[in-house]
């Protein structure tokens, strides 16, 4: 199925993102075959709040990448349908305009209430797409907050969208965003209030103290393609940077080590539900329910029981 992708069969890339989505043996099987083949692409994220833009400013930066040539892979996390789990797809729709250009490749994911908006299944997905050939990979969040931290910890490159009249320079500051934003884009500019959100920002950018690099923010009007043009660079500009500082390596190494974390996390939750079963179980809920012993002691004895212990599977 790779090597089908890289000859540019969408259905056998989608295949494979299908796969790590649902986890899995399917989804190591793709881990180990993907790994090893990745890590060129450059990755950009942009966050923000609900309602800024991010989806019709992600299609308006794809228009103009692809006006250059380059070759590009959007992961749009959409919301989760509280009936099947799986993406509601509208941000998908709003970039209906690149349904038919071959460079260009969309994929909904569903965040499936995954705390920050992001699905756990992104940084694989992003290997994936990586492996297959694209040279620059976009991550379009959800949305759900003032602080969207996975979308950092997660890309190269942090694009913060905000809209005029979003708040002050103390909000700014209050909201985390100083700490996360490499590009800030005040979009909707033609609306009311941009030049003062412009002015905040630039304002707050001094909280940050010494730094190489000075986020800066580009005024926007994603509808109809102004400021787009801006944006691309300065996000451009941004790789060459973390590129000559090292900072891109730094990143990286962080971010493994970050996901690394995750993966062990999660395979020892999958190991401790097979602890909660079974006559061990129901023994330790008896002796909780009659308060002969309290839920940090049962957790310790829990904990302490070997992976080669008979009961360790709850019997």
């Amino acid at each position: 199925m790779l090597d089908a992708a890289r000859e540019g069969r969408r259905t056998a890339l989608a295949r494979l993102l299908s796969m790590v989505e649902r986890g899995g043996p399917s989804a190591r099987a793709v881990a180990r075959v993907v790994h090893a083949d990745s890590g060129r692409a450059t990755t950009v994220g942009l966050t923000g709040a609900p309602g800024a833009g991010k989806s019709t400013l992600t299609s308006a930066l794809c228009r103009t990448m692809r006006g250059d040539g380059t070759e590009v892979a959007v992961l749009a996390i959409d919301p989760s349908s509280p009936f099947t789990g799986g993406a509601i797809l509208g941000d998908r729709i709003r970039m209906s305009e690149h349904v038919l250009d071959p460079g260009v490749f969309i994929r909904s994911m569903a965040t499936r209430g995954h705390l920050g908006g992001l699905s756990v299944a992104t940084p694989e997905a992003t290997r994936v797409l990586d492996a297959v050939g694209y040279e620059w990979v976009v991550v379009e969040t959800v949305g759900v907050g003032q602080v969207e931290v996975d979308v950092a910890a997660a890309t190269d490159t942090t694009v913060v969208v905000v809209n005029p009249g979003w708040g002050d320079a103390v909000q700014a500051a209050k909201a985390g965003l100083v700490e996360i934003a490499d590009v800030f884009v005040v979009n909707k500019a033609d609306r009311p209030g941009a030049a003062d959100a412009v002015r905040d920002l630039t304002a707050v950018m001094s909280l940050r103290g010494a730094s190489a690099w000075v986020p800066p923010v580009v005024s926007t009007v994603a509808t109809v393609g102004e400021g787009v043009e801006e944006l691309w660079q300065a996000v451009r500009d941004h790789r060459a940077h973390l590129v000559d500082t090292g900072e891109l390596a730094r990143r990286r190494a962080r971010r493994a080590e970050e996901e690394l974390r995750a993966v062990v996390v999660a395979r020892l939750v999958e190991q401790a539900d097979g602890r909660f079963r079974g006559p061990r179980w129901e023994r330790a809920l008896e002796r909780l329910s009659t308060r002969s012993a309290d839920p940090w002691e049962l957790a310790a004895e829990f904990l302490a029981l070997d992976a080669d212990d008979p009961g360790s599977d709850g019997s």
